[in-house]
């Protein structure tokens, strides 16, 4: 037995010269799984998310018997079109990497999305919630469009289809109108930011636009995703100038299509809303023409039945016996008022004499003439009693004719 013994302590003498580091041991086992397994897709249910001011998002990936965590860099994380939340059903696409510094491992995610809903859809519905909420598609905010534009701008790309089809239509309608083509791209990266830039460019134009129109053909959610960016739809609820949305077909609905005043279904049906029908209009000129002349022979016929009625007025035929009709009717009141004025002055001058007679029967001037005298002191104050008197007192007698002064000798008061 003693040699198995020696065999056995000689190996392990020799394993321990042979003894790698932890960071030499996680750095093999890193290149061997980094190496081995390609990148792949994971599906799992998202826990445990953090998201630091780095920018970057860690989570865990879990099913029901097992767990990986999981880290999305920044860069990858910015160009999420959903929010990454707790309990969310996820596919990860990415790779394994070992975090040597704890002996761990994890999926290094370079993309994700949604499962069973895509993650253009998620964030489609995620963002018309929120400017929902906002009152940003509310109907009474939405203005009207004017029945005849006479000026109209189209923000759209000038080499697609879209502006074809709707100048080909708009032809058939307009009566005068004036199309500006406002170019912007419709597609791909940047699109938003044209067609926000056309958008502010149409607030410009003077004189004013009557009507804006945002027009692209129609395409997958991911070809029309520009026209559910935030920044075009704000800018659309916030035009002054009315909207019109023809993006996309029938089927295709965007946020922008939402935020419009009015949306068409399609740039050829954007044409029939803005402009009115050419025959129509014809027809309604015709039917204002036949209105307003019958109005006029009704009122020409009016009028010259006035003036026949005018004509055989007396003032219009006999003028002149109106006049002497007047004149003797001024007369006669001229007569009546110097008669009313003679009375009135004789009744006057009766009323005067007896009122006269009346004073006079009653003046004290009267009482002197038939012997009668007033006699006066100093003061003028009559003197109507003996003891009023004084002997040596000086008064003033007043006749009917004259007066004279006398003194007092004697006083009788009997």
């Amino acid at each position: 037995m003693a040699g198995p013994l020696n065999e056995f302590l000689e190996s392990e003498s020799d394993g321990l010269t042979q003894a790698v580091s932890v960071s030499e041991l996680n750095h093999q086992l890193k290149a061997v799984v980094e190496g081995t397994f390609p990148m792949m897709w994971v599906a799992g249910e998202v826990t445990d998310v953090a998201k630091p001011r780095s920018g970057h998002i860690y989570f865990t990936l879990k099913d029901d018997d097992s767990q990986i965590r999981a880290v999305m860099w920044r860069n990858v994380a910015s160009r999420l079109r959903f929010e990454l939340e707790n309990g969310q059903s996820i596919l990860c696409f990415g790779g394994l990497e070992i975090y040597t510094v704890r002996g761990t491992y994890q999926i290094v995610v370079r993309k994700a999305q949604p499962q069973g809903v895509g993650a253009l859809q998620l964030a489609f519905e995620k963002l018309k919630a929120r400017l929902n909420a906002e009152g940003l598609f509310s109907i009474e905010r939405k203005q009207s469009l004017p029945k005849h534009p006479r000026r109209v701008g189209v923000i759209t790309s000038p080499s697609g289809a879209a502006v074809h089809d709707f100048l080909v239509a708009a032809d058939d309608r307009m009566v005068g109108a004036e199309i500006f083509v406002i170019p912007a791209q419709v597609q791909g990266n940047g699109a938003a930011e044209t067609i926000v830039r056309g958008l502010k460019a149409a607030a410009m134009i003077r004189p004013k636009l009557d009507v804006v129109i945002v027009a692209r053909g129609g395409g997958s959610l991911e070809d029309l995703w520009c026209f559910n960016e935030e920044a075009v739809v704000r800018a659309i609820a916030q035009c002054p100038i009315p909207t019109v949305s023809a993006v996309g077909h029938e089927v295709d609905v965007t946020l922008s299509d939402l935020a419009a005043d009015v949306r068409a279904l399609t740039p050829t049906d954007a044409a029939t809303k803005v402009f009115a029908d050419r025959s129509g209009m014809v027809q309604r000129v015709r039917d204002l023409d036949r209105r307003l002349r019958r109005a006029m022979r009704y009122e020409i016929e009016r009028r010259r039945m006035a003036l026949q009625s005018l004509a055989g007025h007396p003032a219009m035929t006999k003028p002149m016996e109106i006049v002497h009709l007047r004149s003797r009717l001024v007369d006669e009141l001229d007569q009546r008022a110097k008669s009313a004025i003679d009375r009135r002055l004789q009744q006057s001058k009766s009323d005067v004499a007896t009122l006269a007679a009346s004073l006079a029967a009653l003046s004290p001037l009267n009482t002197l003439a038939r012997g009668y005298s007033v006699t006066s002191d100093s003061g003028g104050n009559a003197i109507s009693h003996a003891s009023q008197l004084k002997a040596g007192q000086r008064v003033t007698t007043r006749l009917a004719n004259g007066s004279f002064e006398s003194v007092v000798d004697k006083i009788d008061s009997d």
